[in-house]
């Protein structure tokens, strides 16, 4: 009788930790980054996603002539970045409520633990997508991840850019990055839904590398900006969260749509767990019949 209470109490260990799994898992959706996650119809994208996401250009050339306007105001050309250093380029938004800032966050922490220094071993430009965005807000925003990256000496090496129609549409053109406005809180176009990457620029200007997604590996684009920094061209990498932005028209909401990544996390654990499970019901099981066995022979 005591194996069997073991073994049900085992099962019954191992259907609440089942449930606490996918709590936490349902947890760990609705917590990155305070998002909510929107309805999952499958593989087809919404509708106002059609034009959205990212398009592996692999050696295209950047518009080094594109005018852009940086943090202090002053003018300045796309290729005023290039030349001796490969660069780190980023497509934001400085008023983007939630997307931007995760990847933003995800650059910087990435470069925390990258052995190079911005602006004696590579640049980091980041263009704002949005041509209503000013010089200040460029500023702000720089100043804030300057901060948080914690080598205020590299400042010179950090490039916000706000910038016209024309120039901005060259620049995600060439990088082959998609994006529409969608409507804001207040019901006006103030807002974009877009997919979120960085790219590995030569000191030439050509796409060298695409990172997709909001998190990047320190290992990867150090090795990156190495190859980079020698002119290579990398290889395509897996869509895997081209989609990161999902936009919701009818509850006006915007999400990371991690959803399928954290579930399928979540699957290979309670596989794990199962398993685990399964070996220790067949190990309580012998326990149980050698006991019995045990008893019988000295009975």
């Amino acid at each position: 009788m005591k194996s069997w209470r073991t073994i049900r109490a085992t099962w019954q260990m191992a259907a609440l930790c089942s449930v606490l799994l996918s709590a936490t898992a349902h947890g760990q959706v609705s917590s990155y980054g305070d998002k909510q996650l929107g309805e999952n119809s499958g593989d087809q994208l919404p509708q106002v996603l059609q034009k959205v996401g990212v398009a592996q250009h692999l050696n295209q050339q950047l518009p080094l002539g594109a005018e852009f306007v940086d943090d202090t105001g002053k003018s300045v050309k796309l290729g005023d970045y290039f030349g001796k250093h490969p660069a780190v380029l980023s497509l934001v938004y400085y008023n983007c409520p939630m997307l931007c800032s995760e990847e933003l966050d995800g650059l910087t922490g990435a470069l925390e633990m990258v052995k190079l220094t911005p602006g004696k071993d590579f640049e980091i430009v980041i263009i704002s997508i949005d041509p209503s965005e000013t010089p200040d807000q460029a500023a702000k925003k720089k100043a804030f991840y300057v901060k948080r990256y914690g080598r205020p000496e590299t400042a010179a090496g950090w490039h916000f850019l706000t910038g016209k129609s024309p120039a901005i549409d060259a620049v995600t053109g060439a990088v082959g990055f998609g994006y529409v406005r969608v409507p804001g809180p207040d019901g006006t176009l103030s807002q974009f839904a877009h997919a979120s990457s960085i790219e590995l620029v030569t000191t030439e200007g050509k796409l060298a590398q695409y990172y997709l997604g909001v998190e990047y590996s320190p290992k990867d684009m150090l090795l990156g900006l190495i190859e980079a920094s020698n002119n290579k061209i990398g290889s395509p990498v897996a869509n895997i969260l081209t989609y990161c932005y999902h936009y919701d028209p009818q509850t006006n909401k915007h999400s990371l749509v991690v959803a399928r990544v954290v579930q399928f996390g979540g699957m290979v654990t309670v596989a794990g767990l199962g398993g685990f499970m399964f070996l220790m019901f067949r190990r309580d099981l012998k326990l149980g019949r050698d006991h019995d066995l045990t008893k019988k022979e000295n009975g």
